[in-house]
């Protein structure tokens, strides 16, 4: 059975109430909790992401799906039911006319939330991180919407790079193509996601929430069409250990070498032999490069207000 989409997406009274008024807002994305975390886990991380901004005197902006409904601004309920309900997909931005049509719950990957939080008005959003361009792409063309999105959606987008087990360097070579400003947050290295460093340098830094604003100005004011990537790289502190990183993530692919792993189900493979390698320690380090990023992301949507 089909549906009459309504007006899209829909916004919640409190983030309309705050984008109207010129509060700060930060949008968060859904998988991460729909896909991302283990039960209970995902509730308790996705309830303490809000928090964090509220304690800033931020408005936080959950983006899903619900019911067939893109949300910007769900409810603690609906928030509750993608977390703990069975059958909860995912939607890119090429799958929301299907969620919507067939009245589906669903998480919402960077690229649909990039896109509909943009759509709504709200100009930051903090994630975990990025999606990117596979090994192998060279042949299989195994490359994230999430890079074409942000190439067209201008908001600003803070993350901790992208997945590590991602190929880094040409992901950093299609942002560049792809126009895709990226300033590291009081950094010149390119974070790992579970890492600080993922090896590689960037050409552009920022040391403070005010600094990050005046380039997002800058970009505005020149009409550039894409979102400013902020790489956030976990606290050294709270990192994953490199060494115990760069171990698990070589077991992984040989793993997925001998049982022939390949397409949409390598990712998720490498993340859960990495889990298991390091004991659980990289769910840690997930919810630590969670936290991190949304404590950024309300800082610079502060500035940005002010």
């Amino acid at each position: 059975m089909t549906r009459q989409a309504p007006s899209l997406p829909a916004v919640s009274d409190e983030v309309r109430g705050a984008l109207d008024t010129g509060r700060p807002v930060v949008a968060l994305e859904s998988t991460i909790f729909t896909h991302g975390l283990p039960r209970p886990r995902n509730l308790d991380i996705a309830r303490e992401a809000e928090r964090l901004l509220r304690a800033a005197d931020v408005v936080p902006a959950t983006v899903g799906v619900s019911a067939g409904v893109p949300t910007v601004g769900l409810s603690d309920a609906e928030i509750e039911r993608l977390c703990t309900a069975d059958g909860v997909t995912k939607a890119g931005e090429r799958d929301l006319p299907g969620a919507v049509a067939t009245g589906r719950d669903a998480g919402t990957t960077v690229s649909a939330t990039a896109f509909l939080a943009r759509l709504a008005g709200v100009q930051v959003f903090a994630t975990g991180g990025l999606g990117g361009v596979h090994h192998g792409a060279r042949t299989t063309f195994d490359e994230s919407a999430d890079l074409v999105t942000l190439a067209r959606t201008p908001l600003t987008v803070v993350s901790a790079g992208v997945k590590s087990v991602l190929d880094i360097a040409a992901t950093l070579e299609r942002l560049e193509t792809l126009s895709i400003p990226v300033v590291g947050y009081r950094t010149r290295r390119f974070p790992g996601f579970y890492v600080a460093d993922s090896g590689h340098e960037i050409g552009t830094s920022a040391e403070s929430p005010e600094e990050v604003a005046a380039m997002i100005r800058a970009r505005d004011a020149l009409g550039l069409p894409a979102a400013l990537l902020v790489a956030n790289p976990v606290p050294a502190d709270r990192q994953l250990d490199p060494d115990l990183h760069e171990r698990a993530l070589a077991e992984a692919w040989e793993a997925a070498a001998r049982r022939g792993v390949s397409g949409a189900a390598i990712t998720p493979f490498l993340l859960d032999r990495i889990r298991s390698a390091t004991g659980g320690r990289s769910l840690d380090v997930n919810a630590e490069v969670y936290r991190n990023n949304v404590t950024v992301g309300a800082a610079i949507a502060r500035a940005l207000a002010a």
